[in-house]
């Protein structure tokens, strides 16, 4: 028998949350303005719960759950989506796992078989388990190893975490990948894709006591783990100086300069701080940096920062690529030095605040105007805060940032003994397409590393 637990919340996303004697957590937001629904279950899984042999382990993972359940043959997942009208993806980080299918209303129930199937049983095949590590692995040469500065979040990564296991990338390395067996398989499938370890999010068209239904039977039954998931716990040494990887190896068409921050995680008020704090500095053609080292020094052809948020403390991005191959990278750091000095001593003004506020504000209006973007934001509030509802919260929490916490943020952790530095130098093997926007180069750096299935 399904508990309906209590939400307290202003209804920028109404929904109700439901558990299952199982503990799988239900949540569901009903929206009639198109006949469509989205089912999202994530599971509180990532590349973090890996072991060290097994790096990309669940990445690897999110591809096989495509490759065959109980009673799903091999390829015919993805064919019964399409013939039913709708689309289905996934994508995992360093915290999660997510996967969804978005459907014609009357389809829910397809949905929802297929996603219990997979979950009820393991059924991965040794074929399905070889066939998916060519896939990953192909994946790996052609968004990291070939692509201009792929390598960056890598580099980042082994510079800022020296213990915990966010130091791997999420795609993993080939010799981990390749090691990857069908045992490994059943013990990650059986230790993580059990439904205490998942939340299933319904938006949509549909009746909320007809679909709780559908849900109780086709995923209360399915058993509880039998193993106890042992969460990683957050230790790092403390970082005391500058951390600093010179890239001289890898074909690049321009010089750049990558600083990272070490910050607090995402659901911390300093988090949100730091998140305003990079729009103003250089997020976009008329934040501070930009306009400083690309229109008047005219010394870069693309300069930014963004936030990489995580469960536990992720990291701030700071980055400059050169205007011209031959130019060397110290001007570049001196004028990133020079923007965040500027920052720390002055402060920013109520007016670039309000309109960093403004396109926060907008950006995450913007996210949720599908059902498949409020599904999303609900399970990863779910997942990752314990707490559906700070998708809701999180835009008031935003507008009650003030100048002096921003001020603060940035004397506190933008600073030289928090910073790991990657800097690439043009090798002269790749040559710069004078048609090309810089920003296509840098491989979509403004954004999480998430891998998409």
């Amino acid at each position: 028998m399904t508990m309906p637990l209590p939400t307290t919340h202003s209804s920028h996303i109404p929904f109700e949350e439901f558990a299952l004697p199982n503990g799988l957590r239900v949540i569901l937001h009903e929206d009639h303005k198109s006949p469509l629904v989205c089912l999202n279950i994530a599971y509180h899984v990532g590349s973090k719960n890996e072991s060290i042999r097994r790096r990309g382990f669940a990445h690897l993972f999110e591809h096989l759950l495509f490759d065959g359940s109980k009673n799903v043959p091999r390829g015919a997942f993805d064919e019964y989506i399409t013939q039913a009208g709708g689309n289905d993806n996934a994508f995992t980080t360093e915290d999660i796992t997510n996967y969804y299918e978005l459907v014609p209303s009357h389809q829910l129930e397809l949905a929802l078989w297929l996603e219990s199937d997979r979950m009820l049983e393991f059924a991965i095949t040794q074929v399905g388990l070889d066939t998916q590590k060519s896939v990953v692995k192909e994946e790996k040469r052609e968004r990291y190893d070939n692509t201009p500065y792929g390598s960056m979040s890598i580099h980042v990564n082994r510079l800022v975490y020296q213990s915990f296991p966010y130091w791997w990338a999420v795609i993993g390395d080939m010799e981990t990948i390749d090691a990857a067996t069908l045992t490994d398989v059943r013990t990650f499938f059986e230790t993580f894709y059990v439904p205490e370890n998942a939340v299933l999010v319904l938006a949509g068209d549909f009746k909320s006591r007809e679909a709780l239904e559908l849900i109780t039977r086709y995923f209360g039954d399915i058993p509880s783990g039998r193993t106890s998931i042992e969460r990683p716990v957050y230790q790092e040494p403390e970082q005391l100086e500058e951390r600093r990887q010179i890239i001289d190896s890898e074909p690049v068409p321009l010089p750049a300069v990558f600083y990272a921050y070490k910050i607090p995680q995402e659901d911390s008020r300093e988090y949100l701080a730091l998140d305003l704090l990079t729009d103003i500095m250089a997020s976009g053609q008329s934040s501070r940096m930009y306009q400083k080292l690309v229109y008047e020094m005219q010394i870069a052809s693309e300069a930014s920062a963004f936030v990489d948020g995580r469960e536990h403390p992720g990291i701030l991005y700071v980055y400059a690529v050169a205007r011209e191959p031959g130019m060397g990278i110290q001007e570049l750091e001196n004028a990133i030095a020079a923007s965040i000095l500027e920052l720390q001593t002055n402060g920013v003004r109520e007016d670039e605040l309000q309109k960093a506020k403004n396109k926060t504000e907008a950006r995450l209006v913007a996210s949720r105007v599908t059902v498949q973007g409020k599904a999303e934001q609900l399970a990863h509030s779910a997942v990752i805060y314990g707490d559906a509802n700070r998708a809701n919260t999180v835009l008031d929490d935003y507008s009650t940032i003030t100048t002096a916490e921003l001020l603060e943020a940035a004397r506190r952790f933008l600073v030289e003994s928090n910073r790991s530095t990657v800097v690439y130098e043009a090798s002269g093997v790749m040559e710069v397409d004078p048609n090309e926007d810089s920003e296509s180069v840098l491989h979509d750096l403004n954004s999480t590393p998430t891998i998409f299935n």
